[in-house]
């Protein structure tokens, strides 16, 4: 009876993933039915030359890069949640105050409203890069703070002082160029393609290994600044590390489809909740799952709610993180 009750909280994740996806895939004009899934895939993955129909071109071409690029994004920021959660020992930290998503924004918008030669097509790339300078910039602030709290209070203020900067370059902004810069400044998976996935996966791939050798410094910091410093660690030097692989997780979602607002935040928050004796160890598994799965649930509301019209991807992950974060607080200062 224990094992069936330590399974079923993994078995749900899995269901709500796989039904998810095929929903994802499924879902809109066309309609394709779940068992026709298969066929359509691996007749659009057959290469050019060979006779395709809409219904393959859709899932292909469409469908299946949004997915694995929401199911790799969502992840990716899950993950980097609960990384930022732990190295500050605050459960209300969020990816979003270490500057990333803003310095993509920005960077993004500088090139279109000031008409850098910058193509369409190298945005995601332009994205990634001020998504790098808005964490660098936050890591190397975060450095003048001597505890995770006031680490996190320059955080806030380095993405504010980003977010003043974005509002000033946009006040110049046409019509035409806020359509540009929609994915940028609220979250979107609009018109994602395979291209976007390969300008993901790679830094994906490069920050797994990296998460894992967070583990052992997230152990550090969880004993305190004192007890680590007794024990001859170093936790200033442990949390800066840990911050920087999180800005690469989040930098490498918002260059291409922009900030996934709030997953960081609810992702890590569930896995508490289905692990609560747990460690940071038993819970970056969850939490990359769960905020996968958040992602990809908020995204087909974002695509299929109020069809035909596209709604924003980051405001229905602010329509689940909102309400949560204001019951934490409310529960923790009660």
């Amino acid at each position: 009876m224990t094992s069936v009750r330590q399974a079923a909280p993994a078995l749900v994740t899995v269901a709500v993933l796989a039904g998810a996806a095929v929903a994802a895939l499924g879902l809109g004009t066309p309609l394709v039915a779940p068992h026709a899934l298969p066929a359509l895939i691996f007749e659009g993955s057959a290469g050019q030359g060979a006779p395709v129909s809409v219904e393959s071109v859709v899932v292909w071409e469409l469908r299946l890069p949004r997915l694995v690029t929401a199911l790799l994004g969502g992840a990716a920021v899950g993950a980097a949640g609960l990384l930022l959660q732990e190295a500050l020992r605050n459960r209300l930290a969020a990816p979003e105050l270490i500057g990333v998503s803003s310095g993509a924004a920005l960077a993004v918008a500088v090139c279109v409203v000031w008409a850098l030669p910058v193509p369409l097509a190298l945005h995601p790339v332009a994205g990634l890069a001020g998504a790098a300078a808005g964490g660098a910039l936050c890591l190397a602030a975060a450095r003048l703070g001597r505890s995770p709290a006031a680490v996190l209070l320059i955080g806030a203020a380095v993405s504010a002082a980003l977010q003043a900067s974005l509002l000033a370059v946009l006040s110049v902004a046409d019509r035409l160029q806020y359509d540009l810069l929609f994915r940028y400044l609220v979250g979107s998976l609009t018109g994602v393609m395979w291209d976007q996935v390969g300008y993901v996966a790679p830094w994906i791939a490069v920050a797994v290994p990296l998460v894992a050798l967070c583990v052992p410094a997230l152990g550090l910091l969880r004993l305190g600044d004192e007890a680590a410093a007794a024990l001859g660690g170093r936790a200033a030097r442990a949390r800066l590390g840990v911050l920087a692989v999180s800005a690469l997780l989040v930098g490498c979602v918002a260059g291409p489809c922009g900030p996934l607002a709030w997953v960081g935040f609810l992702a890590p928050l569930l896995a508490r909740r289905l692990r609560p004796h747990g460690e940071a160890r038993a819970w970056l598994p969850w939490s990359a799952a769960l905020g996968a799965a958040v992602t990809v649930v908020a995204d087909l509301a974002a695509r299929t709610a109020l069809d035909p019209v596209e709604t924003p991807l980051g405001a229905w992950t602010a329509l689940a993180g909102v309400p949560v974060a204001a019951l934490v607080l409310a529960r923790r200062t009660a």
